[in-house]
């Protein structure tokens, strides 16, 4: 039914795809924000606590349950859309896309960190880990901007 649609095209896909990318973006960017605020906890917890290993299933069920398939929802539907809609054209396009890019960096980044996490590597401090939280608003706010104002149309 989903391959008939698309293929077809009808009227009503375009809304319900928005509406799923919309979906699929917030829940990633909850992962964005909320996986460095654990991070900065487990930073502060003992490496070989129990506090430390509650925080390694947390994370990994973060990023392989929610961050991971939101992640790449928001790309597929993304991308349909922007093909669909706007035919890939538009300045105002390609930074948002560019800061999506940087959003996608940075959860691979935090990917690598849990794992790092779970294996007991951790580098960073709670207060990097604070620092570090503020990368994803940042990205975020360009590409609300790009979307809704289209300041380059």
């Amino acid at each position: 039914m989903a391959v008939a649609a698309w293929w077809f095209e009808p009227d009503w896909l375009y809304g319900w795809l928005k509406v799923l990318h919309v979906v699929a973006v917030i829940s990633w960017m909850v992962g964005l924000f909320y996986l460095p605020r654990l991070f900065v906890y487990h930073a502060d917890a003992a490496t070989a606590g129990e506090p430390s290993a509650t925080f390694v299933v947390m994370e990994q069920r973060l990023v392989k349950v929610i961050m991971n398939p939101a992640m790449m929802v928001s790309w597929v539907v993304g991308l349909w859309l922007a093909w669909s809609g706007f035919g890939f054209s538009g300045a105002w396009l390609w930074i948002k896309i560019a800061a999506v890019v940087g959003l996608t960096v940075f959860h691979v980044f935090l990917s690598r960190s849990a794992r790092r996490f779970a294996a007991g590597e951790n580098t960073m401090t709670a207060r990097q880990w604070r620092m570090a939280n503020e990368i994803p608003t940042l990205l975020m706010i360009i590409v609300v901007i790009m979307v809704i104002i289209k300041p380059f149309a």
